[in-house]
């Protein structure tokens, strides 16, 4: 039986520091899977580091926020005919090692999303505890909200079955800065299946995160007044999703791939 195609997408905006440190976890971990670069108008050499090694990449003309980033790649996907996509950021914060485990989390089970969490037994991340608090505030919120134990909803680290990439990739809501806990409740509420499985993260060894000083303040109140709106949504949510989620051919496929036992 023919294996998924699986698509590698990673969101870069001034990674030139840490992009190699990726670009070589992909190489020694992921070697035969695609991998496209989406560049969100960096106007540092991140580009010119992607294109000397040969990677496809798509190229924001400005910074238009790593939802949108995040949002190319799955229109890229879907576009492309990729049956799995796995989503890793560019600041090398996610070890590449975790990708083939994550797609054997996917396609060994019903879920439609696997999120590597930081915080279940055999992860780790080691970050200011003031951090730490805001991540479990969010993941707890999540929790009561949708009924499902969520440890960790600030995970960019994800792999997306096509009904799920599918989703995102049309709906007009997607948000364009911080997709974080508010899409974990989307996708819940769509009646997406979501999954998490232990991985070790690190901290970014060059430039500055998306969330720190003030703009902490700031992600704090938008991602509560997102994860308000949300809740408010849920119906039109959960329409939107038997709108946009009939089961397809490639849904077919991915059944076929679970039942018939393939790995990576």
């Amino acid at each position: 039986m023919d294996t998924p195609k699986i698509l590698i997408i990673v969101p870069s905006y001034k990674e030139e520091a840490n992009i190699v440190r990726v670009l070589q976890g992909l190489e020694k971990y992921a070697s035969g899977i695609d991998v496209l670069m989406i560049i969100d108008g960096s106007k540092d050499r991140t580009e010119e580091i992607v294109s000397f090694n040969d990677y496809n990449s798509v190229i924001h003309p400005f910074n238009m926020g790593y939802g949108v980033a995040i949002q190319t790649g799955y229109k890229y996907a879907v576009r492309n005919g990729y049956d799995l996509v796995v989503q890793i950021d560019g600041d090398g914060q996610h070890d590449p090692k975790y990708i083939k485990p994550m797609i054997d989390a996917l396609l060994s089970s019903e879920s439609d999303v696997v999120i590597g969490s930081r915080f279940l037994e055999g992860g780790s991340y080691d970050v200011p505890v003031s951090r730490k608090i805001g991540i479990k505030f969010f993941s707890k919120i999540a929790s009561l909200i949708t009924g499902q134990k969520i440890s960790d909803s600030t995970s960019g680290f994800q792999a997306l079955n096509h009904r799920a990439f599918y989703y995102f990739s049309k709906v007009d809501n997607f948000p364009y800065d911080y997709p974080d806990a508010d899409t974990i409740i989307t996708l819940i509420f769509a009646g997406f299946k979501v999954k998490e499985i232990p991985v070790i993260m690190y901290d970014r060894m060059n430039g500055k995160s998306m969330t720190t000083g003030l703009k902490t303040i700031v992600y704090v109140i938008k991602m509560l007044i997102s994860i308000l709106i949300t809740v408010l949504r849920k119906k039109n949510i959960c329409q939107d999703s038997e709108k946009l989620c009939c089961s397809s051919f490639t849904d077919k496929r991915i059944k076929s791939y679970i039942t018939s036992g393939v790995k990576f």
